[in-house]
């Protein structure tokens, strides 16, 4: 628990033997993390059995998507806090802690992998990426009167139980363009939201969404779309 608050890790993961049980370890850290909730989104591989090895519960979300497997999470979750991450190994755990003191001043608190100094080495994180993000992040920025933003699409970030019921049921994206519509929601709704810089490593095995730049480059394009669709529909 975090000062009286239980607090919950998601992580969605599609075919990610190789690196559950490590990303499960590193983020549940005692006396702070109460659940680990691990979302099977059809994996292929061994993901559900090698999660089943941790003190993680798993669920199984058959409608295939990122934004899918997150919302199944968040439904799930029985924490006050709610922290989503990714467990590819690019996120590191003490980052939880990060997050959680931000969280004691504002309701949503995002992370940022466009920080220089962040970005390891061996991240996927090279300049058309780091551009694109935070192009995308700042015309969502402007566009919605929101704080400064510079990550459209990290998914690790904090919600409060009670920031997230305000706009769970508007939720309409299930692919990998969710985490932007969840930034737009939580401004329209006046949810209190901050971004802070967190560590960015290499992951394990190839990004199923920005791994090659045509990936990379469609997720942006629909980044976009839904920007500009919620802004002026």
């Amino acid at each position: 628990m975090y000062n009286s608050k239980r607090v919950s890790v998601i992580f969605p993961a599609y075919n990610e033997e190789q690196y559950i049980r490590q990303a499960v370890e590193d983020f549940w850290i005692p006396g702070i993390v109460d659940e680990v909730i691990v979302v099977n989104n059809n994996s292929r591989d061994r993901t559900a059995e090698e999660a089943a090895k941790t003190p993680a519960r798993v669920v199984l979300e058959t409608q295939q998507g990122y934004g899918y497997a997150l919302r199944r999470g968040m439904r799930e979750a029985t924490g006050d806090l709610i922290i989503l991450a990714e467990p590819d190994g690019t996120f590191v755990g003490r980052d939880v802690l990060k997050l959680l003191a931000y969280a004691e001043d504002f309701e949503m608190v995002c992370g940022t992998r466009t920080t220089r100094e962040m970005i390891w080495e061996e991240a996927n994180m090279g300049w058309f990426l780091r551009i694109g993000n935070w192009a995308v992040a700042k015309m969502l920025q402007f566009l919605y009167n929101g704080p400064s933003l510079s990550d459209c699409g990290c998914t690790l970030r904090l919600i409060h139980r009670s920031a997230l019921e305000r706009i769970q049921d508007r939720f309409t994206v299930g692919k990998s363009h969710f985490l932007p519509e969840m930034v737009i929601l939580a401004l329209r709704a006046g949810i209190r939201v901050i971004e802070v810089p967190v560590n960015y490593r290499g992951r394990v095995g190839e990004s199923k969404i920005t791994g090659n730049f045509k990936g990379a480059l469609r997720t942006g394009l629909r980044m976009i779309g839904l920007i500009l669709s919620y802004r002026f529909k």
